[in-house]
């Protein structure tokens, strides 16, 4: 038996010397120099030539590789996965799994990081009250639930939570789209929308029809309940993957579009108006409308208050923050200064009844008692539910992440939806609504320095005398300035405006999926945005997979590099041979854009072509004369992802079809899974062997290479 040919990477060069590629330019038959480092004394500056890479071995074809390497498709039975899962479960570890408190906590360093957690843990707290009372208004419920929101809740995510720096609690985003369920199903709500006088007036006509009369507070916690059980539900399905559809640009677009709602939701308490809650679509088309409709009866005491403080809350976020940043890590707790100053403003001048100013109103001291949800809601508020789960899952899972990467440790996504879950649920029996991430206190209690999810318990320390004691020190405290501190609160979020430019730049698919659901939240609705985006998304993974990357190949000189050639001048293409390189899924869907492609790129109609031989108007030799730059074509399948059944049908189809025109057809580098479909679907491996299989587009030039030669011996022997 002869030696198989060999394939060596550094070619023959033309004066008959054994050469090496020399991308640097150059000949490399002249002795190159490789100096060492330039900083020596005495040592030129100048560039190192490219080491040669010399790589001899015979030429495969896949099956005389598969045959001399053993290959086999991996066997893989359920029985010992699931035996081999049963002998790895361990109840301490499934315990640790569920409880990732026994995990961290065991590990917390006391020395190290308590100091750390305790500051974090101090600062966030006291920027819950504020923040908690006003987030709670915009969910049109009593202050005092969103203090409540920073407790009850809080305590359960500390021992199920993955994440060490979220701050639970409140959120604008999840406050607004909980108010909307609660103006629609509550009596007070349905009092506005109804027309009635006021909440007593709607309650006794609800009364008197027979309806039950429900307040804020139990739509709240209905909505709270149905979310947790939602979030554990989708825990038990493993869909944490979901969070993989929450792409950057979705959830700028959405949170931006939110951000308008929360800020256009503050306008009354700014101006001192009084307009009947506005609910269903177009919302903030509607509130501006009637704002500008009542412009003249503007609160100019209101309008004075809420301008100073969010000046002052502006001057500190501009200029005094970055100042005091410099020396401590502990920023001013401007937030509460100026709920205190307005507190103490309000109550010794009486502004409040003088001015007609909104006070924050009564606030009961002590925990609230447990109670179980009103169950008749659940029903009716399910698809609200569905929007806030999923949204509140997101934000926080994205904040997460972020801490995550840069602290350097992992979050479990399925873990969060429980933990999240398992909160909503217990501070539903305590007057809570959901929770979510803030993306400002989050930030805070990063930056401040937390470690672990133990500043959280501190800061439910804070809290717990704010609820036993503190409450009703803040019921003098006017709205308007609660309503100052969410509007500058909103700056972050809304300046994500800017990002579209970023991803305008980036992709134009980017950047529509950004308007599209920008736009949709800001004038349709929240929870339709929500809808459209994750829809748009979808769209645009599959439109994405629709439009794969093609591209000819052409040889770098003296090198086994194959290289797009819009893309690389230097590349030469191998006469009476082309090269196709496919990127992306080859299916159902993507099989005629594949064809399309192929046929534009190789300047073919292969349709008009076969309809000349077959109505005799070409014979197979004027064929084979007109291709005669195409002899061979070589498909590289090097970045074929995945294929199916109907792709390897259109496949036997052009190659019959370009064998009617003197074309012969190899595939090349394709990964294992993609050869074993292909051999199931009969087009490889069979008696009938459709086409040549290589392991590299190299192997597959040479053995064209060698079908030219033996084509170009025949045509020489004839003549």
């Amino acid at each position: 038996m002869g030696r198989p040919s060999r394939t060596s990477i550094g070619f023959q060069m033309p004066n008959g010397q054994s050469g090496s590629p020399n991308l640097n330019g150059g000949s490399n038959n002249s002795k190159t120099k490789y100096y060492g480092d330039a900083s020596e004394p005495g040592s030129p500056k100048q560039s190192v030539g490219i080491p040669p890479m010399i790589v001899s071995r015979p030429r495969f074809q896949q099956e005389e590789l598969n045959r001399k390497l053993d290959y086999h498709v991996p066997k893989r039975h359920m029985c010992e996965k699931i035996s081999r899962k049963a002998d790895k479960f361990s109840c301490l570890g499934f315990v640790k799994s569920v409880f990732p408190i026994l995990v961290w906590l065991r590990e917390y360093s006391w020395k190290r990081d308590f100091v750390a957690d305790l500051i974090a843990g101090c600062t966030v707290g006291v920027m819950h009250i504020p923040q908690g009372m006003g987030y709670a208004l915009l969910a049109t419920v009593p202050p005092i639930v969103g203090i409540y929101m920073a407790f009850f809740p809080v305590l359960i995510y500390f021992m199920l939570g993955t994440s060490r720096h979220n701050s639970m609690g409140t959120f604008a985003v999840i406050s607004i789209m909980v108010g909307k369920v609660v103006l629609t199903h509550s009596t007070a709500g349905n009092a506005f929308v109804t027309g009635a006088a006021n909440a007593t007036a709607g309650a006794a006509g609800a009364a008197m029809a027979g309806l039950p009369t429900r307040d804020p507070v139990q739509v709240a916690t209905a909505v709270c309940f149905v979310v947790g059980v939602m979030q554990i539900l989708m825990y038990s399905c493993r869909m944490g993957v979901m969070s993989y559809l929450l792409s950057d640009t979705l959830i700028s677009g959405f949170t931006t579009g939110a951000a308008l709602h929360v800020f256009t939701s503050q306008v009354k308490e700014i101006l001192g108006l009084t307009m009947p809650p506005i609910v269903g679509n177009f919302k903030i088309v509607r509130t501006y409308y009637h704002a500008i409709a009542q412009i003249t009866e503007v609160n100019l005491a209101v309008l004075l208050m809420s301008g100073i403080a969010i000046t002052v809350l502006v001057i500190n976020n501009e200029y005094l923050k970055p100042i005091v940043a410099k020396y401590t890590i502990v920023p001013i707790p401007i937030q509460l200064i100026v709920v205190i100053v307005g507190r103490v403003i309000s109550f010794n001048c009486g502004i409040g009844e003088t001015y007609s100013i909104k006070t924050v109103g009564h606030i009961p001291t002590g925990f609230p008692a447990p109670a179980m949800p009103d169950s008749s809601l659940f029903n009716a508020i399910l698809l609200d539910c569905f929007s806030i789960a999923v949204v509140s899952y997101a934000i926080s899972v994205s904040m997460g992440m972020i801490f995550s990467q840069k602290e350097n440790y992992e979050i479990s996504f399925n873990q969060e939806l429980l933990a999240m879950g398992a909160s909503n649920i217990f501070g539903s029996f305590f007057s809570c609504m959901p929770l979510s991430a803030s993306l400002s206190r989050s930030m805070v209690n990063y930056l401040v320095g937390a470690k672990t999810q133990l500043s959280a318990v501190i800061s439910c320390s804070i809290l717990a005398v704010v609820l036993l004691w503190i409450g009703p020190y803040f019921e003098p405290l006017p709205r308007c300035i609660l309503s100052a501190i969410i509007v500058v609160a909103l700056k972050g979020l809304l300046m994500q405006v800017k990002e579209f430019f970023v991803f305008l730049k980036m992709s134009y698919m980017d950047a529509m999926l950004w308007m599209v659901t920008f736009l949709t939240v800001v004038l349709v609705n929240i929870d339709i945005g929500l809808l459209v985006g994750m829809g748009l998304s979808v769209f645009c993974i599959f439109f994405k997979g629709m439009m794969p990357y093609t591209c000819l190949l052409q040889n770098v000189p003296n090198t086994d590099l194959y290289l797009d050639v819009n893309r690389y001048n230097g590349t030469v293409e191998i006469f009476n041979v082309k090269i196709f390189h496919f990127c992306g899924s080859l299916n159902f869907a993507t099989r005629a854009g594949f064809k399309y492609n192929l046929c534009k790129a190789l300047k073919l109609n292969i349709l008009e072509e076969i309809k000349q031989l077959n109505q005799g108007k070409q014979d197979p030799e004027e064929a084979k004369r007109s291709n005669q730059n195409l002899r061979y074509l070589v498909l590289d399948f090097s970045a074929v992802s995945n294929i199916d059944s109907s792709a390897c049908s259109m496949i036997k189809s052009l190659i019959a079809d370009l064998e009617r025109l003197s074309v012969s057809v190899a595939i090349a580098g394709m990964a294992s899974p993609i050869y074993e479909v292909m051999v199931k679907c009969g087009l490889v491996g069979g008696d009938q062997e459709y086409c040549a299989l290589f392991p590299t587009v190299h192997d597959a030039v040479l053995w064209t290479k060698e079908g030219l030669a033996m084509d170009s011996k025949r045509v020489s022997t004839y003549f």
